[in-house]
Formats: C-alpha cells, sequence, structure tokens
C-alpha cells in the first residue's frame, strides 16, 4: 500500500536492549512475553519516506509517521519486510530509478546505522541479527509492473537486496491481475508463471497481497514455496475486493504460507470502508490530474493533498483495536494458528485502530490476544513465528 490509496517449535529469542512501549500501560507479565517473542511485520511503506525532498532518518525519533528505530525499539518490533513501492502511472524508467533509490536508502540507513538495523539477504540472517539486538531489514518490491516482463529486472532487483515480491499491486499488470482492477488475464499469464518459477529459483518471497483470488490460485499451482499474503483483511468479517476468502485462508494453509493481517481501519471495518471509498475516488482523482505538475510522480501530487485528505479522513468514527483482533481470529480459525501474522501497513495507511497509532504501541496486540485467551505458544506464532518460518524456509 502507499499514501497515496492507502488512504490504505516457539521462538523465544530475549532482545539484547530492554525497552518499553510508551504510553501503552501493558502489565510487565504482557510486556515479557511480548520481548520473548520476535515481532515481524510483513509490510511496511516506510522506504518511501526515505527518498525525495525531505528524506527522514530511521535512526531520529519522528513526531510524523510510523517507524524509525527509537519507535521500533519501544514497541519490540525485531523485524520488518520495507516495501517499495512506485506508482504504476510513472515512466517506466523514471519508476526504477526510484525503486533503486528507495532500496539504496534502506541500505544507506542500516550503513548509518549499523548498530540497531540490517539488511537481511537470507532467511537464516533474521534470526542472527535479532539475537543482536538489531532490526532485521527485509528488502521487497511491490508490484510486479516494476518488473515489466523482463525476467532479468526481477534478477537486477534481487542483485540490489530484494528478497519478496508482491505480484500486483491495486493495478493488474502485463502478466497477472489484481483484486481491485479488471480481470484481463483470467489468473496469471505463462510468462507470470514463468515469474513464480524464477522467484522460487532465487530465493524469493512470493507475496500474494492485492492479487485476485484466481492470481493467488494460479500462483499455489506454480510455485514450490510457502507463500506469503503480506497486508490483508478477511473479506468474510469485510466484504471487499481487497480481503481474503476463506477458500484462500484455506489455500494459504495447504501451502504451509502464512496471511499477515493489515491494520487500516477501511480493510477492518465495512462501514468505515464505505465512508472512505468516497474520499479515495475523490482525493485520486485529484491527485491524478496534479501528477504531471510533479513530474508524473503521484507521490507527490498526493502529498500537496494530504493534510486537507488527513483532515476529512479524521471526521469518520474510528476503529477500535479489538476488530483487528477479530480478524486475526477468523484468520486463525480458518487459516490455523500456524499460517496468521502481522502485516500493519504502517506508512502507508492514513489512520490505524484506536491506541495502535504507531509502531510503538505494538505491545497492545499482544495484550488484546491474551485477553482473548490464546496461549503465549500461539500468541509467538502471530507476532512473528510463523512469519519468521516462512522466511527462513524461502530466503536460501
Amino acid at each position: 500500500m502507499n499514501l497515496l490509496i492507502a488512504l490504505f517449535v516457539s521462538l523465544t529469542l530475549e532482545p539484547f536492549q530492554p525497552y518499553a512501549a510508551a504510553g501503552t500501560n501493558v502489565p510487565e507479565d504482557i510486556m515479557k512475553l511480548h520481548r520473548q517473542a520476535i515481532v515481524f511485520d510483513a509490510h511496511c511503506d516506510t522506504a518511501m519516506r526515505l527518498v525525495g525532498d525531505a528524506p527522514i532518518d530511521l535512526g531520529e525519533r519522528h513526531a510524523d509517521g510510523h517507524i524509525d528505530l527509537p519507535r521500533a525499539l519501544d514497541g519490540g518490533l525485531d523485524a520488518q519486510i520495507f516495501a517499495v513501492w512506485v506508482s504504476p502511472q510513472m515512466p517506466e524508467s523514471l519508476a526504477t530509478e526510484r525503486a533503486r533509490a528507495m532500496i539504496d536508502a534502506l541500505g544507506e540507513q542500516a550503513r548509518k546505522n549499523s548498530g540497531r538495523m540490517e539488511i537481511a539477504l537470507r532467511g537464516a540472517d533474521v534470526r542472527r541479527i535479532v539475537k543482536e539486538g538489531k532490526l532485521a531489514a527485509i528488502v521487497g518490491i511491490e508490484g510486479g509492473h516494476l518488473i515489466g516482463e523482463d525476467l532479468d529486472a526481477l534478477g537486477d532487483y534481487y542483485a540490489r537486496g530484494a528478497r519478496c515480491m508482491t505480484l500486483t499491486w491495486m493495478n493488474t499488470n502485463r502478466w497477472a491481475d489484481a483484486s481491485d482492477d479488471t480481470a484481463t488475464w483470467g489468473g496469471l499469464t505463462e510468462f507470470g508463471k514463468s515469474v513464480v518459477r524464477e522467484m522460487d529459483r532465487l530465493g524469493m518471497i512470493v507475496d500474494c497481497a492485492h492479487v485476485s483470488e484466481k492470481t493467488f490460485f494460479d500462483v499455489l499451482a506454480t510455485t514450490k514455496s510457502p507463500v506469503l499474503i503480506s497486508h490483508s483483511c478477511m473479506r468474510a468479517l469485510t466484504d471487499i475486493p481487497r480481503n481474503v476468502s476463506d477458500d484462500v485462508l484455506r489455500g494459504v494453509r495447504k501451502n504451509g504460507g502464512v496471511v499477515c493481517v493489515n491494520f487500516f481501519p477501511g480493510f477492518l471495518d465495512k462501514a468505515y470502508n464505505d465512508r472512505v471509498t468516497v474520499l479515495w475516488a475523490e482525493y485520486r482523482a485529484r491527485a491524478n490530474e496534479l501528477a504531471p505538475q510533479y513530474g508524473g510522480d503521484a507521490g507527490k501530487a498526493w502529498h500537496s493533498l494530504e493534510g486537507e485528505f488527513e483532515k476529512r479522513i479524521a471526521e469518520i468514527p474510528p476503529v477500535p483495536l479489538s476488530r483487528l483482533i477479530d480478524h486475526i481470529d477468523h484468520a486463525v480459525k480458518v487459516a490455523g494458528i500456524d499460517h496468521v501474522g502481522l502485516g500493519s501497513d504502517f506508512d502507508g495507511i492514513s489512520t490505524c485502530p484506536v491506541g495502535l497509532e504507531d509502531v510503538s504501541k505494538l505491545p497492545l496486540i499482544t495484550e488484546e490476544l491474551v485477553k482473548r485467551g490464546y496461549s503465549d505458544k500461539d500468541i509467538r506464532k502471530i507476532l512473528g513465528g510463523n512469519l519468521l518460518r516462512l522466511v527462513e524456509k524461502t530466503m536460501r
């Protein structure tokens, strides 16, 4: 997701550095459980904040946005997949340049903050980096439109450090149908299947967030690896195309993959979604009209409208944190406890459930899971153990 549209065996590694989640008032026994888990988020859009006219330093604490290293420490975040997203409306040469700039910026942040962050290139790196008390960062490409119809482009992103790719974004691309766009190919084209096979060969995570249901099942028929759905919610609770059906959840279970629950209120609650959809349409149209003034950069065009949009979004009644847990409950019921995780979409969404304003508040999820009666072992799986298993099996 991005700012324009986002308007969308147990693991017990003890971190070397102590932290406390500021302002959460989580009881100490629950904080201890949270510290003992590997907390692994499958999707954020923070990489967009590292480039452009006013890039941030992740090593500093910021008053805006959702993720930086100080707040990640506060919230006990151990590992993060950083999405590299570029608008499909951007000219191809500029899109490639921007994607490479984001990957380079993530690498520079890791070098600049080497005592607190490291890029993971293999699954085994994640566990080691976390053991060393640092944030394990995985680079992911969001949207297969960034490779066009060129497997060499996929290999280039891999060589630059990318280890995950979301096959589509909200747009149907040249080889895969998206959930929120016209079904052009009936799932994956033959080239799309070759992309999945090449990702398997390289050891890249195949991410099926945003894809159509037919695309998802074509992926399952093609891949030999467990698939990731990095940031989606449950259609049974919020019936919108972007969310995943129970059939998809059962497919994830059969494949051995993991579905990670998105924090965006519009995916969590239908009434909220209905109201925000009207605003999305209005501001998408306005941003598209403005994009040529910013060299085709829809992100910059959106930035000029961001304050106005967020003011209007804030007028919509908020969604409680309990609703996020409802979606986790449903995913666990259908896909199974070994196949559910967290995919915040932080820095790609304009609002969050009440109390979950940024990464420092993640211990509140642990507290809510305890209240729902989950065992310590199962909470560790949801917080990151399941995702770590997938990453260690896939990123060879």
